[in-house]
């Protein structure tokens, strides 16, 4: 019997699935992995609400499928997002240039924005700290589960901070690069191994 297979994409802050990241991952698994369902929810700017949306995705699967094999992928925030997933669900994850303790970054980030894709505007607030903390880890139980992909030249988070939490995982540090992770489309077809395949 075939094991269903599941990848869940996760976007960053104040970003969305028609990202370049997603629809990169997006189009390689469907192009080339048909026994894999591609997931990219957009989720909410406010924590807790985005934990639970996709704690809700993960749920209805495992309730559907319980042998389905799930993996996630997350970016910046949902970098964050997708390690609490990892560790609760004991599940593979790819962080890329992942945030680490974004509670303390929200004091230079309170504000309006606007979604550069679907035109929402978020209102970034204390009280995104006060949830962020709430979730918020400073170890890693399972960092065999994890591969996190790392630029130094990252313009908004320390990369450094990620090399430190999470000891142990598997890692890639690239020099120069950006936050967006120069050259993703290089690793897409490792992260389908790392999460599907090599985990057999």
């Amino acid at each position: 019997m075939t094991i269903p297979n599941f990848l869940i994409y996760l976007h960053g802050f104040n970003s969305s699935p028609a990202s370049k990241k997603a629809m990169q991952m997006k189009v390689f698994v469907e192009k080339n992995c048909p026994h894999i369902s591609f997931i990219a929810p957009q989720i909410s700017v406010m924590p807790l609400l985005a934990l639970q949306q996709i704690e809700k995705i993960v749920d209805d699967i495992l309730l559907a499928t319980p042998n389905a094999t799930i993996g996630f992928v997350g970016s910046s925030m949902g970098g964050f997002l997708a390690t609490l997933c990892s560790e609760k669900y004991e599940r593979r994850g790819v962080l890329i240039n992942p945030a680490v303790a974004p509670h303390q970054l929200i004091s230079g980030l309170i504000g309006d924005y606007v979604n550069p894709y679907t035109n929402e505007i978020h209102t970034i607030t204390n009280e995104h700290a006060i949830d962020l903390k709430s979730i918020n880890f400073e170890k890693i139980n399972a960092p065999k589960n994890l591969w996190v992909l790392l630029q130094q030249g990252d313009e908004t988070l320390d990369y450094q901070l990620a090399v430190n939490v999470y000891n142990g995982a598997r890692m890639t540090i690239e020099p120069q690069g950006d936050h967006g992770f120069v050259g993703f489309e290089r690793f897409l077809h490792a992260v389908i191994q790392f999460l599907f395949i090599n985990e057999r």
